[in-house]
């Protein structure tokens, strides 16, 4: 049951998220022109935003997968020497 709750949270949070970053980027610079101020960042941040989080999560996949390579590496490096050591 928390799986499920934590699935609809993770949705409606992912809902949210586009529809204000679909609110700030298309519907929002027509009329931001007319009426002068809005409430939103400014439109570069609508690129900057997305990139950064992009390179970030690059990072911390990468990060991992890297760490999983080098315990997995240490393993193998583990189970030889013993090999070698029950051999002779």
């Amino acid at each position: 049951m928390l799986d499920k709750l934590v699935g609809l949270a993770m949705l409606v949070a992912a809902s949210v998220v586009f529809l204000y970053y679909t609110l700030w980027v298309l519907i929002m610079p027509p009329y931001s022109l007319r009426a002068g101020n809005h409430p939103l960042p400014p439109r570069v941040w609508a690129i900057r935003i997305p990139v950064i989080l992009i390179l970030l999560g690059s990072a911390v996949v990468g990060s991992f997968i890297g760490m999983v390579m080098i315990r997995s590496n240490r393993k193998k490096a583990a189970k030889a020497k013993a090999a070698t050591k029950k051999k002779a």
